[in-house]
């Protein structure tokens, strides 16, 4: 009797076992044949995906800005330029166009004499001192253009910047 009641219960628990192994197997096929269904079947495109999509198209809108009228040339190191229109001596706000866009860039103070332009929406900052003129952009750190001048400047005169408009009298 003892043999007999050992025997249901080892059957038992190795018959609850194997329908738990079963089960289990069964779960895996399943989460298997999802997943597989999931690469073979083409997924909804993320929503972020179609946010740069517009952007895309945003950006190939702004990348017809045009120069703007009464700019002057900056010619940079490396074949590199930027167009400026303002008075560097006197405004506030200059428009720089680089990689054929317009940036409206509010001057900045600075305790160093250097003129300085900066938008941290955009992050597109230049610093202009007497003998040259550097872009920068604040998103990566990157120097965009180095020893940019004007044709002026490549002649021998100063930076059209405020501290040299002081030293003058301007």
């Amino acid at each position: 009797m003892k043999k007999l009641l050992i025997a249901t219960l080892i059957g038992t628990i190795s018959a609850t076992m194997s329908l738990a192994a079963a089960d289990a197997a069964a779960q895996t096929q399943s989460t298997q044949s999802t997943t597989a269904q999931k690469k073979v079947g083409k997924a909804p495109a993320p929503k972020h995906r179609l946010v740069k999509r517009k952007s895309r198209e945003t950006t190939a809108a702004a990348k017809t800005d045009p120069i703007p009228e009464g700019s002057v040339e900056w010619k940079c190191s490396e074949g590199l330029s930027f167009d400026l229109k303002g008075d560097m001596k006197k405004d506030q706000i200059v428009t720089v166009h680089w990689a054929n866009k317009n940036y409206n860039l509010p001057r900045e103070s600075t305790t160093t004499g250097a003129d300085r332009f900066h938008d941290a929406a955009t992050g597109l900052d230049l610093v202009v001192i007497p003998g040259k003129a550097m872009l920068f952009s604040d998103h990566d750190g990157a120097r965009l253009a180095d020893e940019c001048q004007t044709a002026a400047m490549a002649q021998g005169a100063p930076a059209p910047t405020q501290a040299n408009a002081l030293k003058k009298g301007d």
